[in-house]
């Protein structure tokens, strides 16, 4: 906890998550439920869920009227962190990507209709959702360039295109999907957001991608799938036509604060592993593994790198809250490459620290070393936020290198 952004809200209600998260979900984390697929545990994740509504947790990141708490971004990313100490935490409270991101676009932008049979649900925990944007065939860094196309036709958008790490797909009701609309235009003009539901005929599911040998399934995976003449009514657009990578930065960048806030979580909970092994394992008689200048200097190195990626990013959160996202667009690529890299750091000493234990699924360890390397990819790749940042702090010296 970092009391320098503590709120009274927050002085409650992060002991009572951080109790109901160690009680009720750390002893799931057993090697049988980490190296199964997600929906091995996930209708007992679900059970879970029951309890966090009777707790009265459920919904924190909606909003009041939707019976939320109306936090600010920094107070929910301080949630994050905690939810993020178990790999099941964001799931059970309902706030797990990419369905957080959905339901604060839609909240936003979608049309009542879409509000009421779509939105209502999704925040319920009734269904899942996912967002369709990036392509095999183009490079991620640069979203302005797709071929999945929606071309009007009557009332109706036909989609046609080809995804993948359309994340979650596998079991959800809908996605949101990015398509160009308007061709002729400016290149960050040319797309806009359509929600689709996956039972349209010509949505074609092709397959869970494996990621660091793991195929997944349900919520834990990351699909890629076809729009094969997917027709959908104009009227399912969220926002304008033609805003569609302007909602997509939008959404990003409280999202890139959901997930620094979620790398932290994890390098909390690996440095309190890495922590309890070193004061307890014997290296020699009466010599513990702490007591090795090594690890001592992994626990110092470790114990800074957390504290200072935690007060960057809720400095830039609290600077989103007051000042909007697109006047901290240096801040947000700043803290996307610093945390993640802190993250695998953090991680990786943890596991040196154990040792052969380390490697194996017998603890946590392991299970987030293979599922997170990820975090320096997508997003935003490391390269791309580097760059942007780096351009960002030289314009302010005289030279503009977008020009060029």
């Amino acid at each position: 906890m970092e009391t320098l952004f503590v709120t009274e809200k927050l002085k409650e209600l992060l002991p009572k998550i951080k109790s109901f998260v160690e009680t009720e979900l750390y002893p799931l984390e057993t090697t049988e439920n980490l190296q199964h697929n997600f929906s091995h545990i996930e209708p007992l994740l679900h059970e879970k869920r029951v309890l966090v509504k009777k707790a009265g947790l459920w919904g924190l990141h909606l909003p009041e009227e939707d019976g939320g708490l109306g936090l600010s971004l920094c107070e929910f990313g301080q949630i994050s962190e905690v939810l993020a100490s178990s790999p099941f935490g964001h799931f059970v409270f309902n706030t797990q990507a990419p369905d957080i991101g959905n339901t604060e676009l839609m909240h936003k932008y979608a049309p009542k209709h879409l509000k009421d049979k779509y939105l209502k649900p999704l925040m319920n925990g009734e269904i899942r959702s996912c967002f369709s944007m990036t392509e095999p065939e183009f490079a991620g860094s640069n979203p302005t360039r797709m071929g999945t196309m929606a071309v009007k036709d009557g009332d109706d958008y036909i989609i046609n295109g080809h995804k993948w790490f359309t994340s979650s797909a596998d079991g959800a009701a809908f996605a949101v999907v990015m398509a160009v609309t308007n061709p002729e235009a400016a290149p960050h003009k040319r797309a806009s957001q359509i929600l689709v539901p996956l039972d349209t005929p010509g949505f074609k599911f092709v397959r869970n991608i494996p990621i660091m040998g793991h195929v997944g399934d349900s919520w834990a995976s990351h699909a890629e799938v076809i729009y094969d003449n997917v027709r959908v009514p104009q009227a399912n657009l969220i926002g304008v036509e033609g805003s569609g990578f302007l909602l997509a930065q939008e959404r990003l960048g409280p999202g890139r604060i959901h997930h620094c806030m979620r790398f932290i979580g994890i390098a909390e909970r690996s440095f309190d592993l890495m922590c309890r092994y070193a004061a307890s394992r014997e290296m020699a008689e009466g010599v513990m593994l702490g007591e090795m200048q090594f690890i001592q200097g992994f626990i110092a190195e470790s114990r800074a790198e957390i504290d200072a990626a935690r007060l960057l990013v809720l400095r830039t959160a609290k600077n989103i809250d007051e000042k909007g996202a697109a006047a901290v667009r240096d801040e947000i690529s700043m803290i996307k490459f610093f945390t993640a890299n802190m993250m695998l750091r953090v991680i990786d000493r943890a596991i040196q620290t154990h040792g052969a234990l380390g490697i194996t699924n017998d603890i946590l360890l392991s299970y987030w070393y293979a599922h997170e390397r990820g975090a320096r990819i997508y997003d935003g790749a490391d390269e791309v936020h580097k760059t942007a940042l780096a351009r960002g702090i030289l314009k302010g010296y005289g030279l503009d290198t977008r020009k060029k």
